[in-house]
C-alpha cells in the first residue's frame, strides 16, 4: 500500500506539468457554453462514472452558485445504450449518439485509460465528422489518440487506478475553472445589462 501511494504521488506531481494543457481546455470549454453550444462526456467502465461526475459537477453546482451548465453524459440512457449495441453493436454505442447530439458548436470530452476502445475509437471517428472539437483524457497507452484530438492529458501511467485517479484530479481542476470562468462571464453581462425592473 505504501508503495502505491508513493506510485500515486509521482502520477500526481507529473500531472503539474500539464496545467497549461488543463487551463486551455477549460477555456475552451467555457467559450464553448458561452457560444451556445453543449459539452458532451463518455467513457467506459469507471471511466463512464467519472463521465458521470463531471456532467454533475457542471449541470448541477461544484463551488460557486451559478447558472447551469449544458453538460451531458453520454453514457447514462440504459435503453439507448442497449438497444444500439444490441441492433448496430456496441463499439456504436456513443457513434451513435454523437451522430444524432453533436454539433460543430459542441466538445466532446472523452476518458479512456487505453485510449484504444472500439466504442472510443468510433465516438471519436463520429465527432470528426460532426466537425466537434475533442478533448480527450487517456494514459500512457493511449497516446496515439492525441495525434485525433484537439486537446490531449496523457496520464505518466498504464495501469487504471493510477490514471483514473489523476484524471479526477485534473477534470476537478477543470471544472473549478470553467465554472469560475463562466459565473465570471455571467457577471460582467450582468454589469452591461442591469435589470431596471420594467416590464415584470
Amino acid at each position: 500500500m505504501k508503495d502505491a501511494i508513493k506510485d500515486h504521488l509521482r502520477v500526481v506531481e507529473k500531472l503539474a506539468e500539464s496545467v497549461d494543457l488543463l487551463r486551455r481546455i477549460a477555456e475552451a470549454i467555457a467559450d464553448c457554453f458561452g457560444a451556445g453550444g453543449r459539452l458532451y462526456v463518455l467513457g467506459n467502465g469507471g471511466s463512464a462514472a467519472d463521465a458521470q461526475h463531471i456532467a454533475a459537477e457542471l449541470i448541477g453546482r461544484f463551488k460557486q452558485d451559478r447558472h447551469p451548465l449544458p453538460a451531458v453524459a453520454l453514457t447514462t440512457d440504459t435503453s439507448t445504450l442497449t438497444a444500439v449495441s444490441n441492433d448496430l453493436g456496441s463499439e456504436q454505442m456513443f457513434a451513435r449518439q454523437v451522430d444524432g447530439l453533436v454539433t460543430e458548436r459542441d466538445i466532446l470530452w472523452i476518458l479512456s485509460v487505453s485510449g484504444t476502445s472500439p466504442n472510443v475509437v468510433a465516438a471519436v471517428d463520429a465527432a470528426r465528422r460532426r466537425k466537434a472539437r475533442i478533448v480527450a483524457f487517456t494514459g500512457r497507452r493511449g497516446v496515439a489518440l492525441s495525434e485525433r484530438c484537439d486537446y490531449c492529458l496523457v496520464v505518466d501511467h498504464a495501469e487504471s487506478d493510477r490514471v483514473q485517479e489523476a484524471h479526477e484530479l485534473a477534470y476537478h481542476l477543470v471544472c473549478e475553472r470553467v465554472e469560475r470562468l463562466c459565473a465570471d462571464l455571467e457577471d460582467s453581462t450582468a454589469a452591461r445589462n442591469p435589470r431596471t425592473g420594467e416590464g415584470a
